[in-house]
């Protein structure tokens, strides 16, 4: 069996390790070579969808025009999962998305996912048109329902439950914005 060595003074050396990381915003630099990195979802507007920023010895990364909700109904009450204000720079918005419930207990489920446009001058949002969405229930959740609608500058996603039933919720809203 042949072996070769190869001094570490010539040649290609092995990669060093990095000192610091830039980012969209700032930069991080690892302690003790740690670097922690983050992830996270926004409201925040990038056309790009995607930002980082660094600091310390962290990176975050967020996915951008996307806001998440979590609520828990637990009879036909309109509760709100997810408010978007839409800010004070008059625009157009395209929001869309897609919510899940779910009752252990049933068990039963119910898929929905919806668009809507909106246009704000800065103090108020206007809907243009109607929200569209689309509805996949069990039949013990026929009776259970998303909502999007404007209260001042704000888009609201409600969802409504089922008279007597536990229901969990979990919401995803995501939009597009042209100024």
């Amino acid at each position: 069996m042949s072996q070769i060595y190869k001094a570490v003074t010539s040649g290609v050396l092995p990669p060093d390790v990095p000192t610091t990381f830039q980012t969209d915003s700032g930069t991080a630099t690892p302690a003790a070579n740690i670097l922690n990195v983050l992830t996270n979802d926004v409201s925040t507007n990038d056309d790009d969808g995607i930002t980082d920023t660094g600091s310390g010895n962290t990176v975050t990364i967020s996915l951008t025009n996307r806001s998440t909700g979590t609520v828990s109904t637990v009879d036909a009450t309109l509760t709100t999962a997810i408010t978007l204000p839409l800010g004070v720079t008059p625009g157009t918005f395209y929001v869309y998305g897609n919510v899940q419930a779910f009752n252990a207990s049933g068990p039963a489920s119910g898929a929905y996912s919806y668009s809507g446009g909106y246009r704000t001058d800065g103090a108020t949002a206007t809907e243009l048109g109607i929200e569209v969405h689309d509805e996949f229930e069990d039949s013990a959740l026929v009776t259970a329902d998303i909502f999007v609608t404007t209260s001042g500058n704000d888009v609201i996603l409600q969802v409504q439950g089922v008279a007597a039933t536990s229901l969990n919720w979990a919401a995803l809203m995501e939009y597009r914005r042209v100024i």
